[in-house]
């Protein structure tokens, strides 16, 4: 079986192809944009499955679909809340939610498969889902943290909070009194849970508050170091192939 993944996080579909080689499928093209994936379409044979992320660097997906008749079945991934699931289910789309869990992806490949067993087509009206996810609210984006310490919760106003990072295979957050606490959760998952209005991902290890930073220094190898009002415990470092969105967002 051909298998091809669309995502624009190339963190997030090396994930993927991994998740699916443990599932003994073997996903050799990754496209990451509306104008890639019409290009690779346009010349290559349409595989069997395509794992579709709804969201691109240059457009929704479907526009795709607008430019090439692509008859591959579709799962889609994607971070959309509940409201907006109504366009797949309504839409006989199977979907993965992210962060993709194994046992669900294992249950859309099992989809999958009952329905290539059967011969049945699976109908898709991308305008009608185009309508719906435009009638989805805006992004519900968390307003404060739970921290378990011992047998009690601590709550943390996002305000609160200087930054996230990971340590030791870890994600902690950090708050404006200078005290890291251990979160159930991984940097990954946060993309869909920070506000990007207030926190950046400047590189793996990373995320950082607007409000916390206190200064900004030249770095090795057109880096940028970021100087924290209270984090001291590691240097701060914006990645080089994110430094010119980090500036972006600070305007």
């Amino acid at each position: 079986m051909r298998v091809i993944i669309i995502e624009d996080e190339k963190p997030s579909a090396r994930r993927l192809q991994r998740m699916l080689a443990k599932l003994n499928l073997q996903a050799e093209t990754m496209l990451h944009s509306v104008e890639e994936s019409v290009i690779w379409f346009k010349n290559n044979l349409h595989p069997d499955l395509i794992f579709l992320d709804i969201q691109l660097s240059d457009g929704l997906s479907f526009e795709i679909f607008e430019q090439v008749d692509v008859k591959s079945a579709i799962i889609f991934t994607t971070a959309y809340d509940a409201y907006a699931l109504q366009a797949f289910k309504l839409n006989s789309i199977d979907y993965l939610l992210k962060p993709i869990d194994t046992d669900e992806l294992t249950k859309a490949l099992h989809k999958f498969e009952e329905h290539q067993f059967k011969k049945q087509e699976v109908t898709m009206d991308y305008k009608a889902i185009k309508s719906l996810l435009a009638q989805a609210s805006k992004p519900n984006y968390k307003k404060r943290f739970s921290v378990k310490v011992g047998q009690h919760l601590k709550l943390f106003s996002i305000d609160d909070i200087e930054c996230f990072y990971s340590e030791n295979k870890g994600t902690y957050l950090h708050t404006n009194q200078g005290r890291s606490y251990l979160l159930d959760t991984t940097l990954e998952q946060l993309e869909y849970e920070l506000n990007p209005q207030y926190f950046f991902r400047i590189s793996r290890k990373f995320y950082v508050n607007i409000h916390a930073i206190k200064d900004m220094v030249s770095y090795t190898n057109s880096r940028l170091e970021i100087k924290l009002y209270n984090y001291t415990e590691q240097d701060v470092i914006v990645a080089r192939e994110r430094v010119k969105d980090f500036k972006n967002w600070l305007e």
